[in-house]
């Protein structure tokens, strides 16, 4: 027998063994369940009205998934400005900090990217990067009137005044185009750090504290982003479809295709393909050029679509309505849906060919049904035969179908007994014509009830 203070004491060993195997198995997941995290989204080419939903909605994927910050990597040469207006609006009253990065070495954030970068809580540039270069141009990529630059100096100063960045570099950068390196952006602090790698962004990032949400309810907090895990926030397929679509250079090309395919049906109207294509590259280029919004864009394709795949089942032809309307349903879906809402394309796709494919068919069924002999009424009758019966005057009637029909002959009077044939109708009157000689015996009972 062992002594008791010997088995108490072993006792009290192994609990103190047990705690610390728990304590040092539960250490990496509480390790990693305090881990920060930061919402990493990248922009590259021009500020669309795209790139402004996807920073809105990275905003507020953020927000709702408890994101350290927003970190926006960015390589742009400008954009449209109301799309820059609204990303501004965004990212200044945003309740999650807003990290801009400009990156990789040779990137710049030239004219609409500078705006966004002076917006940002947190402004960084990879070495060998540039900024600056805002001053708005029109359309044809002419310098834009002297209203417009004073409008566009006012938006980037207020914008540097609000996060106490060089004004004077906001004012040279819009009315002389000035853009200046990454070293000399940091100087003039019109940037917070200069990072060669995310990681080291992060790093230098960390402990700042900043200024965020709207200004009647601002708050402000320190940021935590050393060892931040990345989550990548992507634009996606159709994203890249849209952003795409969005291409100046495209909405020229679709519009004048568009043009001259509607021009060519008018002219020659034929199978209809010039004008469904037309339609739809038409309304293509006006969403590119910003004329349309995406919904509205979507929604003009949509119905499009179902006025095609009407057209196919009223008048079926070679599935031009079809084809049409199934290439206009996958690009509705497109523009329509976005976000969290957006569409799988494991799931528009298929759909959108059986829609299509159905309309197809419907449309060979209810050809093959217009084109079937009629099985009911007058039109059922025509070329049966039967015995003339119960003859008054020249109005004679005969059994056909379970039901009497009073008969009256086209060139003479019918008799009774007489052997006839249905060709026409007059009102409730059946028209008839002798059908040859009266059947015999036999024969006849087949026209008798």
């Amino acid at each position: 027998m062992y002594p008791s203070s010997l088995l108490s004491s072993a006792r009290r060993i192994t609990q103190i063994l047990l705690v610390a195997l728990g304590c040092l198995l539960a250490a990496p997941a509480v390790s990693a369940a305090q881990s920060p995290t930061v919402l990493a989204m990248r922009v590259d080419g021009t500020i669309t009205p795209v790139v402004a939903g996807h920073l809105e909605e990275g905003l507020r994927v953020a927000e709702r998934d408890g994101h350290e910050a927003l970190l926006v990597e960015m390589d742009t040469p400008g954009g449209l400005l109301q799309s820059t207006r609204e990303i501004v609006q965004d990212v200044l009253a945003s309740e999650v900090p807003v990290i801009v990065y400009v990156t990789p070495s040779g990137a710049r954030a030239a004219s609409a990217g500078a705006y966004i970068a002076l917006s940002a809580h947190v402004a960084a540039m990879a070495p060998g990067t540039h900024i600056g270069a805002g001053t708005p141009v029109t359309g044809q990529g002419e310098e834009a009137s002297e209203k417009v630059v004073n409008d566009a100096v006012a938006f980037a100063v207020s914008i540097a005044e609000q996060r106490e960045r060089s004004t004077d570099f906001a004012r040279d950068m819009v009315r002389d185009g000035r853009s200046v390196s990454d070293r000399e952006a940091q100087r003039i602090k019109i940037v917070d750090l200069v990072a060669p790698s995310r990681d080291a962004l992060l790093t230098g990032a960390d402990g700042r504290r900043v200024v965020v949400g709207p200004q009647d309810a601002e708050r402000e907090v320190v940021l935590r982003t050393a060892g931040a895990q990345a989550v990548e926030h992507e634009l996606g397929f159709f994203g890249e479809l849209r952003q795409m679509l969005a291409s100046p250079e495209l909405a020229y090309l679709f519009l004048s295709i568009g043009t001259l395919a509607v021009i060519y049906e008018l002219a020659s109207p034929g199978m209809g393909i010039g004008g469904v294509l037309g339609a739809i590259l038409l309304v293509l280029g006006f969403v590119a050029l910003s004329v349309l919004p995406f919904s509205v864009g979507g929604l003009l394709l949509l119905a499009l679509a179902a006025a095609l795949f009407v057209a196919e089942v009223l008048t079926p032809g070679v599935g031009v309505f079809a084809a049409g309307g199934t290439v206009s349903l996958l690009f509705a879906g497109a523009l329509m849906f976005r976000g969290e809402l957006g569409v799988d394309p494991a799931v528009l796709w298929p759909a959108a060919l059986v829609v299509g494919g159905g309309s197809v068919l419907a449309g060979r069924l209810a050809w093959r049904a217009r084109k079937a002999p009629a099985t009911t009424g007058h039109q059922a009758l025509l070329g049966r035969e039967a015995l003339v019966r119960r003859v008054e005057g020249d109005i004679g009637q005969v059994l056909l179908e379970g039901a009497w029909w009073t008969v009256r002959g086209r060139d003479a009077e019918v008799s009774d007994g007489q052997h006839v044939r249905v060709v026409d109708h007059d009102g409730l009157e059946l028209i008839v014509e002798p059908a040859g000689p009266t059947p015999g015996p036999g024969t006849e009972q087949e026209y008798r009830s």
